[in-house]
């Protein structure tokens, strides 16, 4: 069915357009002449496109796939999930976000992440020869980046040689890395191995102008999790772990003129400590990330077309003819005034509209 949304103001990464039409099915639409089956007059409101967030992990299922999609999330970026049989189904449900996932993560022997009930035995790398055997497996697997937990130094952490042995691994399938570092010292080994991506920010300090700097030159990419950061410093402040440090250090990377992408590490996994909500903390994120100095308009770039390009999703994050429609209508003015993206009035994943 064709929809036909006028009247409505409609996000570009620059800001909003004047009042126009916007016309899809499945795809985005240019040609005006095309009959619709729907009309809505969304005077007063913005069209964005669908909402990427980038940390996510699916653990429930559909329902966390609902979850996002009710809140305006049309795809979620997995960053950690098994066993594949579950991995792939959820890659092929309908009418709900649509998640690409790392599948199995690389950890070291002695971390937390090890020690998870049930984590796969091949996740766990202590060599460069099993570090080049692991990205061979996950991309047999149809992994969609590699993902990989740095820590300061073994045992909790694999070593540097390991971590640079994957990175260039991954590098040579044409895989970005995407880094786990919630300390400065699990920071410096990432940068160290040349990862393409960091995700969360750290909580025992502030990242260092020296290691910014390192970040901004070899063009790394941040995924901050603010809101996972906050939330985890509340529950750990007795061993010095603080959510300033974290918001300072994108403070730090903002200025320094560092890609920030918006993600939460939502989950909903038994047991973890804390867990952000699948779509609804997003919205927290963003509003999180403006404290930290970044505009509206910034922080909508981060959640649409940056992470589109970012993740090379060359057909979604924008709303132009030929995109995916993944659509999110809101009312009031997000660019001025970020808490407005909790008005959701519509949400439309490939056309359809989520009800």
């Amino acid at each position: 069915m064709t929809t036909v949304i006028q009247n409505v103001r409609v996000f570009d990464s620059a800001g909003l357009s004047e009042p126009r039409e916007v016309i899809f099915g499945d795809v985005l639409i240019a040609d005006a002449a095309t009959e619709a089956g729907v009309v809505i007059d969304a005077a007063g409101a913005t069209l964005l496109p669908g909402l990427i967030d980038a940390h996510v992990h699916t653990v429930l299922g559909r329902v966390d796939l609902q979850n996002l999609a009710q809140w305006g999330v049309t795809t979620g970026l997995d960053m950690a999930a098994w066993p594949l049989e579950f991995v792939n189904a959820m890659r092929h449900e309908a009418d709900v976000a649509q998640i690409f996932s790392a599948t199995v993560p690389a950890v070291g022997p002695g971390g937390n992440h090890a020690k998870m009930p049930g984590f796969p035995a091949d996740g766990v790398v202590t060599t460069p020869a099993e570090a080049r055997s692991f990205v061979e497996r996950r991309v047999a697997d149809g992994a969609d980046w590699i993902k990989i937990v740095t820590e300061a130094a073994p045992p909790a952490g694999m070593d540097q040689p390991t971590v640079n042995a994957i990175v260039q691994a991954a590098h040579e399938h044409g895989l970005l890395v995407v880094a786990h570092s919630i300390t400065t010292g699990a920071f410096r080994v990432a940068i160290e191995a040349g990862v393409d991506v960091s995700t969360h920010a750290p909580l025992d300090a502030v990242l260092d102008d020296e290691l910014v700097a390192r970040m901004r030159e070899m063009a790394m990419v941040s995924v901050p999790t603010l809101t996972m950061m906050e939330g985890t410093a509340q529950l750990f402040a007795a061993r010095g772990l603080r959510y300033e440090n974290a918001r300072d250090s994108v403070v730090k990377f903002y200025e320094a003129g560092i890609r920030i992408l918006t993600g939460t590490d939502a989950n909903s996994a038994p047991g973890a400590p804390f867990g952000p909500k699948h779509g609804e903390s997003l919205h927290h994120e963003f509003e999180l990330l403006v404290q930290a100095g970044l505009t509206p308009v910034e922080v909508l770039t981060g959640a649409t077309s940056l992470s589109a390009d970012t993740f090379n999703l060359k057909d979604r994050g924008a709303v132009m003819p030929g995109k995916r429609a993944d659509l999110v209508l809101v009312d009031g003015d997000p660019t001025t005034d970020i808490t407005v993206t909790r008005n959701i009035r519509g949400v439309w994943i490939a056309g359809e509209r989520v009800r």
